[in-house]
């Protein structure tokens, strides 16, 4: 374990950060590689981590007597005092131990259990804005609520990333009588939200989420809002919170994240793009689509197009190019530009051909639903871009909607760089530790 630096800044909104806190990121390149390895070069020996852990464990154990024989009234107290000093003193190594002695004896007495030393071992790593491998059963919800409930105790609004809605809503239901014993507020957010609950939800100090909802948030603020990429801006933003005129974020801002299952999110599927869309309104849309289906409907397979199944797509032959010249010499408007003509066309031939139903989308209530490839359930709300959606839609028989327009879009791994703080557990890490250092 890398040990942290023993006074931790945090992230809280206000006058010095603004009132949407966020990190202006870095180009990633060769040069932030090199700085990644020279900091994990210089590593204190396993030794005296050791040592330096054991005295940090028996300073919490040292405190557990005082802190379990606190009753309601005297806790709180102690609750207050300490949001004091941090707030004033930053995340000292004490405040950290006095913090996570009083959050034991809070858990023992609300929760039922108590936070083993591998977990606030994990909790004070990610304190120190690192990842951490915990296998599965050493309790990776407590210790993430164990780290959520320090760092909200200093004022940073806090996001727990978590893996979808159940675990969102199990985990926010489980930890909420240890927060509120801190004096804390807590939320989830869940798919079927609206923004009122979701903004209610980011108004907490600590936030339940899965990651999918918490970027889709962000990107609806940054097309609301706009963005403040100056520190003047931050300012301005702060003090016209309060105006009615001015629209109203739904986050906080990206003060500090604790991402579960960190090497899917931050890896796996750190470079597929999020889009957020709107609906664009043309009258000539669906007679435009069911052209398209005829042109592809007219070409032979093998013999006018090949059919590409790992990329969904379709590709023409010469013949094809040439018969879609004569087909197309009677249409008007966009069907005269050549490269759109065939460009349409592949992707009606790949709406016919390519995407099968059931496997790739599933029709119900006479619309069509996207299946995500990797849970095999229905992808609420998303849809196919660049009138693939539709050309299926008519294809099934169904009322097409209005195309999609892009209004913003980002990957995980641009998103989650732009947070103060970021922090995260998984199982196996080792393999990805590498390249998460020298991205994140």
């Amino acid at each position: 374990m890398v040990l942290h630096s023993p006074t931790i800044p945090f992230a809280v909104p206000g006058l010095v950060l603004g009132a949407y806190p966020e990190r202006k990121v870095p180009v990633a390149g060769k040069a932030s590689h090199l700085l990644w390895r020279l900091k994990t070069a210089v590593v204190p020996p396993r030794w005296l981590a050791q040592a330096q852990e054991k005295v940090f464990l028996s300073s919490i154990a040292g405190l557990g007597d005082h802190f379990a024989a606190m009753t309601g009234p005297a806790s709180q107290q102690e609750v207050v005092q300490l949001r004091s000093q941090l707030s004033q003193k930053a995340l000292t190594e004490p405040l950290m131990i006095r913090a996570f002695a009083l959050i034991r004896a809070v858990c023992a007495r609300e929760l039922g259990v108590s936070p083993f030393d591998t977990q606030l071992l994990a909790a004070r790593a990610m304190l120190g804005n690192q990842l951490v491998e915990m296998a599965t059963g050493e309790g990776k919800t407590l210790a993430a609520a164990v780290c959520a409930a320090t760092a909200a105790l200093t004022g940073t609004p806090v996001h727990v990333v978590t893996v979808n809605d159940y675990l969102v809503e199990r985990d926010a239901h489980d930890m909420r009588p240890l927060f509120a014993a801190l004096g804390l507020t807590s939320g989830r957010v869940l798919t079927a939200d609206t923004p009122a609950v979701r903004r209610a939800a980011y108004l907490c100090d600590i936030t339940y989420c899965t990651a999918k909802e918490l970027v889709f948030d962000y990107l609806r603020d940054r097309v609301a809002c706009g963005p403040r990429e100056s520190r003047l801006q931050a300012h301005a933003a702060y003090f016209e919170a309060s105006t009615a005129a001015v629209p109203k974020p739904l986050l906080r801002g990206l003060c500090m994240a604790i991402v579960d299952e960190a090497d899917s999110v931050l890896i796996d599927e750190a470079r597929v793009p999020l889009i957020l869309a709107r609906s664009a309104v043309n009258p000539g849309e669906a007679g435009h689509y069911i052209q398209a289906l005829e042109l592809a409907r007219a070409l032979l397979p093998g013999e006018d197009f090949s059919l590409d199944g790992l990329r969904l797509a379709a590709e023409l032959t010469a013949k094809a190019r040439s018969k879609l010249d004569v087909l197309g010499a009677d249409l008007t408007g966009a069907w005269h530009n050549r490269s759109h003509r065939e460009e349409t066309v592949c992707t009606a031939l790949a709406a016919l051909h390519a995407y099968r139903r059931d496997h790739h989308y599933l029709v119900q209530d006479e619309r069509v639903h996207i299946i995500d490839e990797a849970t095999g359930r229905l992808a609420t709300g998303r849809v196919w871009s660049r009138g693939l959606h539709q050309l299926i839609e008519l294809k099934e028989g169904c009322k097409p909607t209005s195309e999609q327009v892009t209004v913003a879009q980002i990957t995980y791994q641009r998103f989650f760089a732009r947070y103060l703080r970021l922090a995260g557990m998984s199982g196996t890490l080792g393999e990805s530790r590498a390249e998460l250092g020298s991205v994140y």
